[in-house]
């Protein structure tokens, strides 16, 4: 497997990299110990004219600030103040665009995973939505703003490909403050994987 270079991530097509990102791996090292997870479930977030964005029209916030970095790096942020989510920064700099990891199987580290989660990896939710996936991995905000190419985290192609009857596109969830937006579908995930959010 080949870490991902910081050139795929520039790619201004965000819905492109939202499928495909589906099955490469997302790896995390914390306090020595690497985790890592298939990616499953993605959701494509087009920037400044996405009502579904924290960038729409242009917001720039301390904490929105991370998406407008050079495609590669993490956007970490607190979902009502208790869950961690990931999201991938994508497109050149000052082109706010997003893909927010959903799932992953997980892959490596499967021990510590399990006692992050104190479940078994065989049981589904243990990395199965957004805020989960985060804790599995170990994800916090010591992460927001790393690059995505060096040694904390990062992504690796695993060579596996999909094709689009693999693929499964619904609406996003959790959006509908996005009026019309709402109903895009922009999110994506592998029909035959059963680590996902719902289906």
């Amino acid at each position: 497997m080949t870490k991902l270079k910081p050139k795929y991530y520039q790619n201004p097509d965000v819905i492109f990299l939202a499928q495909d990102l589906l099955g490469k791996i997302l790896f995390t090292q914390k306090n020595g110990e690497i985790t890592a997870g298939i990616i499953t479930e993605t959701e494509a977030y087009f920037g400044e004219e996405d009502k579904a964005s924290h960038a729409y029209g242009g917001k720039r916030t301390l904490r929105t600030e991370a998406m407008f970095q050079t495609g590669g790096f993490s956007y970490i942020y607190l979902c009502y103040g208790i869950h961690h989510l990931f999201n991938i920064v994508v497109s050149h700099k000052n082109d706010p665009k997003s893909v927010l990891v959903r799932a992953v199987e997980p892959f490596e580290g499967l021990s510590v995973i399990e006692s992050r989660r104190r479940r078994s990896a065989c049981d589904k939710t243990i990395s199965s939505g957004p805020g989960s996936v985060c804790k599995a991995l170990g994800i916090d905000m010591t992460f927001n703003k790393k690059p995505l190419t060096g040694e904390e985290i990062w992504i690796e192609d695993s060579g596996l490909q999909y094709s689009q009857d693999d693929i499964t596109s619904t609406p996003r969830i959790g959006v509908a403050y996005a009026r019309e937006h709402a109903a895009l579908p922009l999110r994506f995930y592998l029909k035959n994987n059963r680590y996902i959010s719902k289906k």
